[in-house]
């Protein structure tokens, strides 16, 4: 297959705005950028399409995948009910990084869901994905645009080396802003369920809802997944990954004495900048300062990639508080290493 690439101000031509949508009403692949990672888009009302998707990624077909909307009246077509704590959370997130499960109306096939009677819908923030969408006029299933199991793509760079070759059209927007997928919660449920954590956190959640939420995101194996990202491992690059967790103290004398043990050149530590900077190793990626959660978030998936570059066979990580934005990036990284935790 050949690949056309676009890039954000081919956006303006009438000519390609016509191929992207010709592309997806014809059970096309189209690659776009959106404010979290990059999403790999097809026809969510074209059960072929739908799998070419599984097809392309290498992914289980009993892994749910999000439709997004461009426009908030047209989730309408695709649910049988919106609940009250919905429309909260639509009128303070959307368009943003929120993923919400509804029951889904019969126009929406199975093959998005998994096999299942619930679907996620949301509506990106971002102006590319908007404009794919809307000038497609379909809702438009996207997951991350990377290969099954592996960091999502937060660069043109990353998609292009997955997918070149593998779909009709690939955009180039950038270096997706947030870095994390978004947050999924479910909404069908008699107290809102989070399934995934993301940049709206549960606390936003809650206080946007003035109740609490049930957090359903520590499950390591679920047999009937309702999001992505809960069944299979995610996020990993192909080194053994070791989260570290403990004091920043100790996590820096373990590092440092356990790599003495390794080959250094298949050894990379990847964490905060307070602790990278006291690590003795050739390979060390600073992904910002612990005060800093939004920068760590946005660069966790390049270092990640950066590993499989290298040819990485041992990486280490720390651990982050589990609150706010912690919460998303610490749960990616437990998934990414395969729970493979060592405190110290």
């Amino acid at each position: 297959m050949n690949t056309k690439i676009y890039h954000k101000e081919d956006l303006r031509n009438d000519q390609v705005k016509t191929h992207i949508k010709s592309v997806l009403h014809q059970g096309g692949l189209v690659v776009f950028p959106t404010e979290t990672v990059y999403g790999i888009g097809a026809n969510a009302l074209n059960p072929q399409a739908v799998l070419s998707i599984y097809q392309a990624k290498g992914r289980p077909s009993d892994n749910p995948l999000i439709v997004h909307i461009a426009h908030k009246k047209d989730l309408y077509q695709y649910i049988d009910d919106i609940p009250r704590v919905a429309t909260k959370l639509m009128d303070a997130y959307w368009p943003g990084p929120l993923t919400l499960i509804f029951d889904k109306s019969s126009k929406i096939p199975f093959e998005v869901t998994g096999g299942l009677n619930t679907v996620a819908i949301r509506m990106p923030n971002h102006p590319i994905a908007l404009d794919v969408i809307g000038l497609s006029e379909l809702p438009i299933c996207a997951p991350s645009a990377n290969l099954s199991g592996r960091p999502s793509s937060t660069l043109f760079e990353h998609v292009y080396e997955d997918f070149n070759g593998k779909v009709d059209i690939i955009i180039d927007g950038g270096k997706a802003k947030i870095g994390l997928e978004s947050t999924v919660l479910d909404v069908t449920t008699p107290i809102p369920t989070l399934l995934r954590p993301g940049a709206i956190t549960k606390e936003m959640i809650e206080k946007t809802l003035e109740l609490g939420i049930i957090d359903g995101t520590d499950k390591k194996v679920s047999d009937i997944p309702k999001s992505p990202g809960m069944k299979y491992k995610h996020y990993a690059p192909k080194g053994q990954m070791t989260l570290v967790d403990g004091k920043i103290e100790n996590v820096i004398t373990y590092i440092n004495q356990i790599v003495k043990s390794l080959d250094i050149s298949k050894t990379a530590v990847i964490g905060a900048d307070e602790v990278t900077s006291n690590i003795d190793l050739k390979y060390k990626v600073s992904l910002g300062h612990l005060s800093n959660l939004d920068e760590i978030a946005s660069n966790l998936f390049i270092a990640l990639r950066q590993m499989d570059d290298l040819g990485i066979e041992h990486i280490f990580i720390h651990s982050l508080p589990e609150s706010d934005l912690g919460q998303a990036i610490m749960n990616r990284l437990s998934k990414a290493s395969g729970y493979n935790t060592i405190h110290v």
